[in-house]
């Protein structure tokens, strides 16, 4: 067992390495060519923090680990709003003023049911992977033009973080940056096949299922560049990019990282009943979580962190439980789904409710300010 967990670690290592290297190369390299820094932000790099969730369920589904792969995609895009968001926003009240956001959380929310439904057969077929991989080509592109609108502020966040365009074309940073992008994909297959093969040893010495494991260390594992990402972006001020690098993840990950998964399994990625019935509705429920916060005011606060911290918390001790046959987990989990998900839900529902009057009220001041001022000086 120590000789598999020595694997993980140093698969995880080298997977985390290539993710790194293969962000910094491919943004690098794509600003070089005249691409905006946002536009990089919000497709390359998005892409690029979710390379090792491509990898390592590539790597499940033709190793005939099914619930890895599945439990990889629901497991970190649950990773990443209620953990990384919660960090980033503990350490920073994120205040996200990017338009881009305000579509990309109802798609997130769209995308995560469409999952749930393509898997009622229990399966994603290859003609789901394709449909997936489709809405990819389609959100890139209008991303793309979308990104012409934002404001100079948002567009002057990225150009920060990723660099202005180059103004000059250089061969030695050309070659520079492919060496970068190579190496990190090297590292990305590599490492992805050392850390799956020891999750699923690790499963098995342990008694867990793949799907548990893939919920927890595979999904935290592949979600390690979006933590990095977005926690050093909130400590360095840029909300905008922390909290867009976690939504775009999520988006990748069920439209490209699922897409082109399901397109290159010999016979498709087949969905347990655990996944279906259980797994796949919180991953659900997460993102439906987001939109009363992103939509009044834009805000995601310290008390907001703190909560998604404490569900991912609760969520990952619920798992446990019930996969080690604990005694206490119907308890918990009768606890979990009837009393905290309903009171959280009406607490964000009361609090998205009192701002939505709160901005209809400003916004109501605003206009009979501007329609006294436009009155003449002399009217009594």
């Amino acid at each position: 067992m120590i000789l598999t967990l020595i694997w993980l670690v140093f698969g995880l290592v080298v997977l985390t390495i290539g993710a790194e290297f293969l962000v910094r190369g491919s943004s690098r390299l794509a600003v070089g060519v005249g691409i905006s820094p946002l536009v990089v932000g919000l497709t390359v790099v998005a892409f690029g923090t979710s390379a090792p969730e491509l990898v390592v369920s590539v790597q499940s589904a033709f190793s005939g680990n099914p619930d890895v792969a599945v439990g990889n995609v629901v497991g970190s895009n649950i990773l990443n709003v209620l953990l990384i968001l919660g960090l980033s926003a503990m350490i920073v009240p994120l205040r996200v003023e990017q338009r881009l956001i305000r579509f990309d959380v109802p798609l997130m929310i769209g995308l995560s049911i469409a999952m749930w439904l393509l898997g009622s057969d229990g399966q994603y077929s290859r003609w789901d992977g394709l449909l997936l991989f489709g809405c990819l080509i389609a959100y890139n592109s209008w991303a793309v033009l979308s990104s012409r609108k934002e404001s100079v502020r948002i567009q002057k966040e990225y150009e920060a973080e990723y660099g202005p365009i180059e103004k000059s074309f250089r061969w030695s940073i050309l070659l520079r940056n492919l060496a970068l992008l190579i190496v990190g994909l090297v590292f990305l297959v590599l490492g992805a096949r050392w850390f799956v093969d020891s999750a699923v040893v690790l499963a098995k010495l342990m008694g867990l299922t793949e799907l548990v494991i893939g919920l927890t260390i595979v999904a935290l594992g592949t979600s390690l560049p979006e933590v990095a990402t977005s926690v050093v972006a909130a400590i360095k001020g840029e909300r905008d990019i922390a909290v867009g690098n976690v939504v775009g993840s999520n988006l990748f990950n069920i439209m490209a990282v699922l897409g082109i998964s399901s397109l290159v399994a010999p016979a498709g990625i087949a969905v347990s009943s655990a996944a279906f019935w259980a797994d796949i509705p919180v991953m659900i429920a997460v993102a439906i979580a987001c939109l009363p916060i992103f939509f009044t005011g834009s805000v995601i606060n310290r008390a907001n962190g703190v909560l998604f911290f404490a569900y991912y918390c609760a969520y990952t001790a619920a798992l446990l439980l019930t996969a080690m046959g604990n005694g206490w987990s119907p308890t918990f989990n009768f606890f979990l789904l009837w009393f905290a998900l309903p009171l959280t839900f009406l607490g964000l529902g009361a609090s998205a409710w009192w701002e939505w009057k709160i901005l209809q009220k400003r916004g109501r001041s605003s206009a009979e300010e501007q329609a006294g001022s436009a009155l003449p000086k002399d009217t009594p």
